[in-house]
């Protein structure tokens, strides 16, 4: 058996887990079992590169696998949960960053490689760019770094033209037979500033779909790399990631009601955020005590998750809450939104951290027609997935886009911190709704407090 014959094998083997363990992580029953698969096929792919007759530098390859498994590993370990999307987007970022530095290695050796080699390893290093410096702004918004959209004037000339002249370049010297160095250092430079500039402008609101978009950039430009190498295991995983993360962006833009198109060239910040109808009426709070009670002697609780819940770290205390409830005949159900949170998935992971059955989690679709017969409604730190003016006021930014109905049950308690405006900066108007009432304050701290006056009405 040639080493060449064992390494190819291998590799499929690799490509077949990968694809299983995607699958796998289709389902949240499943989801942890993907990601332990898809690991160890990562080490695999890892381990047989260095089978690969010929190949030179295994010690600095070394190197850089302890240097960044022990960061990976570090981080990993010390990350809070409410991190974890900047930690996605960085990451993601990183992936982005090694395909477009593979590129520049081969723009700088000069190696020859036919037309479309060439335009597969000059589109590679401009997505890979693009991914990495977008994916690093994705993180320093969700970070809190960067606290404002920046909008250039004529943003979307802007996007067009900087896209036009860095491919230019970028083909130009890849059909080059000896490109300088000043010219590639130029190419990179533009093709970072791109990834910034497209991110730059987009709010909140859409962030999550940017940092899934971002996801299916890396994957297509590791799949460039992959062909440009000739190795078959970055082919297969760039490809499926590309494709899925694209899916996923699909999905949640139409979760959103929202074109991907829209949510980079016409993303809801700033002045778009307050162009829509005015909000009337008033907003009443209520006490810690009356929401026990209207919970403890209602029959049915859904359970709205948001961002405002993971800032808290109230995922453990909610589903104390949720059991305590239960225990005196309540049913509670939870439901979740495609995009709550700030990142897919964000808010069934920290249910699950909890230990919230799986059962009890219900996607929008589900879940939507059972609000009318719930007699509470509890939104925890969600904004714009509840608001009403979607269904309603066609000037804003976010009408059409699908929303949880909690404001037709028959009562509605939101936990929050303060009165301001969600994420995106669109006002509410279910905050002033006749059968809503605010609970102010943390959730970890309002949930609490729930807890303590459910434990004495048992009494």
């Amino acid at each position: 058996m040639s080493s060449n014959w064992f390494v190819s094998a291998t590799y499929f083997i690799v490509a077949t887990i990968f694809i299983l363990g995607l699958k796998a992580m289709s389902s949240p029953v499943t989801a942890r079992k993907g990601v332990i698969w898809a690991g160890f096929a990562m080490v695999a792919a890892t381990v047989i590169t260095f089978f690969i007759p010929g190949l030179q530098n295994v010690g600095l390859m070394v190197l850089a696998i302890v240097l960044g498994g022990g960061v990976a590993w570090y981080s990993g370990k010390i990350v809070k949960m409410t991190d974890m999307p900047q930690m996605v987007a960085i990451y993601n970022g990183m992936g982005g960053g090694a395909a477009a530095a593979i590129a520049a290695v081969e723009l700088i050796r000069g190696v020859q490689h036919d037309a479309m080699t060439a335009t597969l390893l000059v589109l590679g290093a401009v997505i890979g760019s693009v991914a990495f410096s977008g994916s690093c702004v994705a993180f320093a918004k969700l970070q809190g770094i960067m606290k404002k959209a920046v909008r250039l004037p004529g943003q979307n000339n802007v996007n067009f033209f900087l896209t036009l002249f860095t491919i230019g370049i970028g083909l130009t010297i890849g059909y080059a037979d000896n490109p300088g160095g000043f010219e590639i250092f130029l190419f990179f430079v533009l093709a970072l500033a791109l990834g910034v500039v497209l991110v730059m402008p987009i709010g909140g609101a859409d962030m999550p779909v940017v940092i899934s978009l971002l996801n299916a950039f890396t994957g297509l430009a590791v799949g460039f790399k992959g062909f440009v190498l000739g190795n078959p295991a970055l082919i297969v995983a760039g490809i499926v990631v590309g494709a899925s993360g694209m899916l996923l962006t699909q999905l949640m833009a139409k979760a959103m009601n929202r074109p991907i198109k829209n949510i980079i060239f016409a993303p809801i910040t700033g002045a778009a955020a307050e162009s829509g109808g005015e909000v009337t009426g008033s907003i009443r709070d209520l006490s810690a005590l009356d929401a026990a009670s209207l919970m403890r002697y209602g029959q049915k609780v859904i359970i709205v998750p948001g961002y405002g819940m993971a800032v808290a770290g109230a995922q453990h205390k909610v589903w104390e809450m949720a059991q305590l409830l239960e225990e005196g005949g309540v049913e509670v159900v939870f439901a979740i939104h495609p995009v709550a949170g700030r990142m897919p998935g964000h808010m069934n992971v920290l249910l699950a951290e909890a230990g919230v059955p799986y059962e009890k989690i219900f996607d929008l679709e589900e879940i939507n027609a059972d609000f009318a017969q719930a007699d509470v409604a509890l939104v925890i730190g969600a904004n714009d997935v509840v608001n009403p003016v979607a269904r309603t006021d066609k000037s804003s930014p976010i009408y059409g886009m699908p929303i949880l109905n909690a404001d037709l049950a028959q009562n509605v308690i939101v936990v929050k911190r303060g009165k301001g405006a969600g994420y995106s900066g669109i006002e509410n108007a279910l905050f002033y709704k006749d059968n809503c009432r605010m609970l102010y304050g943390s959730a970890q701290q309002a949930v609490a407090e729930v807890i303590t006056h459910v434990k004495a009405l048992e009494v």
